[in-house]
C-alpha cells in the first residue's frame, strides 16, 4: 500500500500560491516548488500535466483555497524545463511531459541496465524495458513508455542504440 504524500509546510503557507515580487524570494520559492512538482508527480508515477487542471492537488489546496495559476505553473515548468525534467508537449506549452530524472540520466541508467544484463545486440520492446519482470526494481520501471522514448533518441544520436519502430510500438536495439 502507498504512504501517504508528505507535503512541505510551504503547501500550507498562502503566500507560496503566488509568485512573490522580491527576486531572491520567488527564486527560492521556484525552487522549492521545482522539487514539490518532481517528488509528487514521481509519488503518483505520473509523466504528463496540464497547465489548466485546477483540480489537481499540487496546484490546488483545497484546505486553504490556494491554488496556481496557469502563468506560475508555467514558470515552474520552465524552471524544471532549464534543469532537463521537463518539456512541453505543444506548442501553447499546456500538456507537459515532467521526469524525475532527465532524459539523459534515464537512458544512461537503461544502458547500464542493458550491459549488465547482456542485452546488447538484442531488440527489446519499450514494453519490456518500462514494465517487464527483468526491469522491476530499477529506478525507471514504470516510466512512462514516451518518455523513455525520448531518452533513446538521446542514446540514438550517441550511436549507442537504433529506435526501430515495430507494429504499434518501438524496439530499441543496443550497441
Amino acid at each position: 500500500m502507498m504512504t501517504e504524500f508528505e507535503w512541505p509546510w510551504e503547501y500550507t503557507f498562502p503566500p507560496f500560491f503566488t509568485l512573490q515580487p522580491h527576486e531572491e524570494t520567488r527564486n527560492q520559492q521556484i525552487k522549492v516548488w521545482s522539487d514539490l512538482f518532481l517528488r509528487y508527480l514521481k509519488y503518483l508515477n505520473k509523466f504528463q500535466v496540464n497547465i489548466n487542471e485546477n483540480t489537481f492537488p499540487l496546484f490546488n489546496n483545497d484546505a486553504i483555497k490556494r491554488r496556481l495559476s496557469p502563468e506560475t505553473i508555467t514558470v515552474i515548468l520552465e524552471q524544471l524545463q532549464r534543469t532537463g525534467h521537463a518539456a512541453p508537449l505543444d506548442k501553447r506549452r499546456i500538456e507537459w511531459q515532467v521526469y524525475s530524472y532527465t532524459l539523459e540520466e534515464y537512458a544512461n541508467m537503461v544502458y547500464d541496465w542493458i550491459q549488465q544484463t547482456g542485452q546488447l545486440n538484442t531488440i527489446c520492446t519499450l514494453y519490456e524495458i518500462a514494465s517487464g519482470e527483468n526491469s522491476e526494481g530499477t529506478e525507471f520501471h514504470g516510466v512512462d513508455e514516451a518518455v523513455l522514448l525520448n531518452a533513446f533518441r538521446t542514446l540514438e544520436n550517441k550511436g549507442k542504440c537504433e529506435v526501430v519502430q515495430l507494429d504499434d510500438s518501438f524496439g530499441i536495439k543496443f550497441f
